[in-house]
């Protein structure tokens, strides 16, 4: 067999060098991030191969099929075609290959289907019917809620009872019902030869501890074992290697314990904690050297997890060159916060920092809504990752349809989204009020002279009577709002039945956005996130390049030269809710993760005010895990003060606030005082576009208006 010989010597440092070169029984190889374990898994196939171990007597266990494909393709390079012979995949392809080998000590047959996520929630449904928990009429929790409770219990190892009780108890009467769809979901599957992927993992379980001749097969076929991000196995993973080594134990498992952040999703933080208790005697090494970030960052990244409650001590260090501090941003409020994000990636793309090298990085997804706005305003184009953009949400679009009617009254789209939220009205009666409404002039006026039918007339009069509260142009966009939820929610909670408390909080967040707004023209414009095509950000001769907006889940594993973590107030990072004890130290590891993404940049910020959904402004502070890190570690970035590589930047772009706006009849700058009829007293504080002025209110706060409708009067200062 051909073997590099150059392959122990190929730039391995000495961390790196000692786990590949690991001789029998089980090791754990804690790999800090960016410290190279892809090339340490690569090279230590390599080296199994090198010492005549078999190809076929080794066994890779990954989380996707491309990290597998990847490290056995690298491994190729290093040695001869043996590596394909190596048997690599997820733990469900895996399973999958096992199972049609072994599957008859089980009883089960060769030739199995696996079904796919929506394939078993079109069994369930099947099964709702069968039992009559479905149909006009019944309220009953959908097929996706029904099996995210099914397949939880499993990856978690928890009971329904549990999961339900603890994260949806709106759905605790139908507990029952849930635990007899499930055993019938269970026969059907046995039945006709099917299995989900959760039952690969189960069965395959069942294989190495219910049939010993099996169990002594497998574990005698792969002699060496290796696991790639072992923080993100379940407790069922974790059993199956522990099972799969239990002739000889030769593993190797590689992860990080700071960047175990999927609990959500099953991962058991204390598999990689307890491995030494699983497999006494196993050698522990530690790769600390990272290859993806410069010093200053890893610097603060070390100060981040240092007061984890557990964990596997280890301090990052690099060679890479770049002695910039990260920055620390304390914005007034988020709107603060959105713009100084904007107008830093603005100065940095003075300095030809390419657009797909930025990233926006924050904990949950309506956490970015005030940004996008922000970034669409300024012709910033982005892709958001982890999350839907604040018009992809249906119960969003169901309440923004209300502004869109009264700015545009013929907008037929938002007025068929309102007619369908009636009960009992479908796509044609729709079709039909439309074309009545739509000959009016005024078809929010029209609306009330539309005959409905007997079955939906109570639902259409409620409907005609919010239009008509709504459509009074003294209103604020807050006032429309409010009415338009007391119509709104009734319906929301019927439509959504299943999710409703979660997507509640983000029509909280639309309702503490809507508070920032004098006028519902421009709170329209700001919602509509469609910007043009032909911007001056946009990267790349193709125009496919954009900033990227993401949530720290979505992030892991990736890396950008330029990285803004978001939001990091207390009250928000951590989120509200998590409570000293696992909650806290997963948040601890999630900021974490998300630094460590950044290569040569890292931008933290938060604001010290929020506004809650009663719209009452809350100050707060930043982030108990900011607080903890040294100050000299960061630099704190002020108004007029930025850090020393951004003074060379270019002249301002246009849009900043030192620009004059003229409407038809005023001149506004900034600084400058007006009056507002409702308002009252405010001086400008920027000037956002075409017709659009921000201004400081005595005792209503910044507002954004329309110059078109806000009707401002100058006063002279």
């Amino acid at each position: 067999m051909y073997v590099n010989t150059n392959v122990h010597n190929s730039g391995l440092n000495p961390a790196q060098h000692a786990a590949v070169n690991h001789g029998s029984g089980p090791v754990l190889v804690i790999a800090g991030a960016g410290s190279g374990k892809t090339r340490t898994l690569v090279y230590r196939m390599a080296h199994l191969l090198g010492q005549g171990i078999a190809p076929e007597s080794i066994l890779l266990l990954t989380f996707t099929r491309k990290a597998a494909q990847e490290m056995l393709w690298r491994a190729g390079q290093l040695t001869d075609d043996s590596s394909n012979r190596i048997m690599g995949g997820t733990f469900h392809a895996t399973a999958n290959i096992l199972l049609r080998q072994y599957g008859h000590f089980l009883g089960l047959g060769a030739r199995f289907s696996i079904i796919d996520r929506g394939d078993a929630e079109g069994i369930i449904n099947l099964i709702k019917s069968s039992l009559g928990l479905s149909g006009a009429g019944k309220r009953f929790p959908s097929k996706r809620i029904i099996m995210n409770f099914i397949s939880g219990s499993i990856n978690k190892s928890r009971t329904i009872d549990d999961l339900v009780y603890e994260s949806s108890p709106h759905l605790s009467e139908f507990v029952e019902d849930f635990h007899s769809i499930r055993q019938h979901y269970d026969q059907f599957k046995l039945d006709h030869g099917l299995m989900d992927y959760d039952d690969l993992l189960v069965n395959w379980q069942r294989l190495l501890t219910e049939s010993p001749e099996a169990k002594e097969m497998i574990c005698n076929r792969f002699q060496y074992i290796l696991v790639d991000e072992y923080q993100d196995t379940n407790l069922i993973q974790a059993h199956i290697i522990r099972l799969l080594a239990s002739n000889h134990d030769n593993v190797m498992v590689v992860g990080d314990d700071s960047q175990s952040i999927y609990s959500f999703r099953g991962a058991d933080f204390y598999n990689i904690m307890r491995f030494e208790q699983q497999f006494p005697g196993a050698e522990v090494i530690t790769l600390e050297e990272n290859y993806r970030s410069t010093q200053p960052i890893l610097e603060l990244t070390n100060a981040v997890i240092r007061n984890a409650e557990e964990k596997f001590t280890k301090s990052l260090f690099s060679n890479i060159e770049g002695d910039i501090r990260p920055t620390l941003y304390t914005a007034k409020n988020e709107a603060a916060e959105a713009r100084y994000i904007v107008k830093t990636i603005r100065e940095l793309r003075n300095q030809d920092i390419p657009v797909n090298e930025i990233a926006v990085l924050f904990r949950s997804g309506f956490h970015s809504y005030k940004l996008e706005m922000e970034m669409t305003s300024n012709y910033l184009s982005f892709e958001k990752r982890g999350g839907m953009k604040l018009t992809e949400s249906a119960h969003i679009k169901d309440v923004l349809a209300f502004f869109r009617i009264l700015v545009n009254p013929w907008d037929n789209l938002s007025w068929n989204r309102i007619l369908l939220q009636l009960d009992k009205v479908g796509p044609k009666t729709a079709q039909k009020i439309i074309a009545f409404i739509k000959e009016s002039d005024t078809p929010t006026s029209a609306l009330a002279n539309f005959t409905p039918g007997k079955t939906w007339k109570e639902g259409f009069g409620k409907l005609v009577q919010i239009i008509t509260e709504i459509d009074k142009p003294e209103l604020t966009p807050s006032a429309v709002y409010d009415k338009v939820m007391e119509y709104y929610l009734p319906i929301f909670e019927k439509i959504y039945y299943d999710d409703y408390p979660k997507r509640r909080k983000e029509l909280d967040q639309i309702s503490a956005l809507v508070s920032g707004y004098g006028d519902i023209q421009s709170f329209v414009d700001d919602t509509t996130l469609d910007p043009p095509e032909n911007t001056d950000v946009q990267a790349g001769q193709d125009g496919e390049d954009r900033i990227i907006l993401s949530t720290i889940h979505s992030a892991k594993g990736l890396e950008w030269d330029v990285v803004f973590v978001m939001g990091l107030a207390e009250g928000r990072f951590p989120h509200q809710n998590a409570t000293p004890g696992p909650q806290w130290e997963e948040e601890r590891r999630l900021l974490y993760v998300a630094a460590t993404r950044a290569k040569k940049h890292l931008y933290l910020t938060y604001p010290t005010e929020l506004v809650a959904a009663d719209r009452q402004h809350i100050r707060t502070g930043m982030s108990p895990y900011l607080r903890e890190i040294p100050q000299g570690l960061y630099v704190k970035d002020e108004i007029d003060k930025r850090p020393a590589y951004m003074q060379q930047s270019s002249p301002e772009p246009a849009f900043q606030s030192t620009r004059k706006k003229q409407s038809a009849r005023t001149t506004y700058a900034t600084g400058g005082v007006v009056k507002h009829p409702y308002f009252g007293i405010g001086r400008v504080v920027s000037i956002l576009g075409p017709q659009r002025v921000e201004v400081a209110f005595d005792r209503h706060g910044t507002k954004i208006l329309h110059l078109d409708y806000a009707n401002l009067e100058t006063i002279e200062s």
